[in-house]
C-alpha cells in the first residue's frame, strides 16, 4: 500500500508530462538501480531511455550535429524520471522520501561545451517540480568525454528518508 504522498508525487510527475515506468530502466551491467543505506537511498546512473530507447544520442555542444543544450535538458529530465522509477522499486512507496539531498549529472560535452550547468537544469527542475520544497538538491554537472550507450546525458541522485521510514 502506497501513502498519499505518494500519489501527489505520481501526480506530479503527470502533470509534467511523465509517467514512471513500471520499472526502471534495467542495468547494463552489474549493479543495482538503487540501493537503501540507513536514511540514505542512492540510485546508480540512469540514462533517459525511455521504452528501452534513448531517443537522442552523441555529444552536447552549440554548433550543428551536436545534441543541443535544450534537447539535453530534457533528456535530464528523463534520467530523473528513471532515477524516480528506481526509487519507488527500491522503496515501494515515493512518499517515504523526505528529500532529494543530492544530485549528480555527467554530459557527454563536445570540447568547446561549457553549460553543463544549464542541461542538467533540466532534471533539477523536474525534481523541484515533483517533489516540491524536499526536491531542492545540492548538485554537480560534470562534462565527460563519452557516457555509455552514446547517451548525452547520464543523472544519479540521493535521497534521504524520513527518519520513522527508515
Amino acid at each position: 500500500m502506497t501513502s498519499r504522498r505518494h500519489q501527489d508525487i505520481i501526480d506530479r510527475l503527470q502533470g509534467a508530462g511523465y509517467s514512471l515506468p513500471d520499472m526502471p530502466p534495467a542495468a547494463i551491467g552489474a549493479y543495482t538501480a538503487a540501493l537503501a543505506a540507513g536514511l540514505l537511498v542512492f540510485t546508480s546512473g540512469q540514462l533517459p531511455l525511455r521504452d528501452g530507447v534513448i531517443s537522442t544520442t552523441g555529444k552536447v555542444g552549440e554548433t550543428a550535429g551536436l545534441v543541443s543544450p535544450d534537447v539535453a535538458a530534457e533528456l535530464a529530465a528523463q534520467c530523473a524520471v528513471n532515477a524516480i522509477a528506481a526509487l519507488q522499486r527500491e522503496l515501494g512507496d515515493l512518499g517515504r522520501i523526505d528529500r532529494i539531498v543530492k544530485v549528480t549529472g555527467f554530459v557527454a560535452s563536445d570540447p568547446g561545451f561549457t553549460e553543463q550547468s544549464k542541461v542538467i537544469d533540466g532534471a533539477s527542475f523536474l525534481l523541484k517540480e515533483v517533489f516540491g520544497e524536499a526536491g531542492v538538491h545540492t548538485r554537480s554537472a560534470v562534462g565527460v568525454a563519452a557516457l555509455p550507450k552514446n547517451s548525452p546525458v547520464e543523472v544519479e541522485l540521493v535521497a534521504f528518508l524520513h527518519v520513522d521510514a527508515a
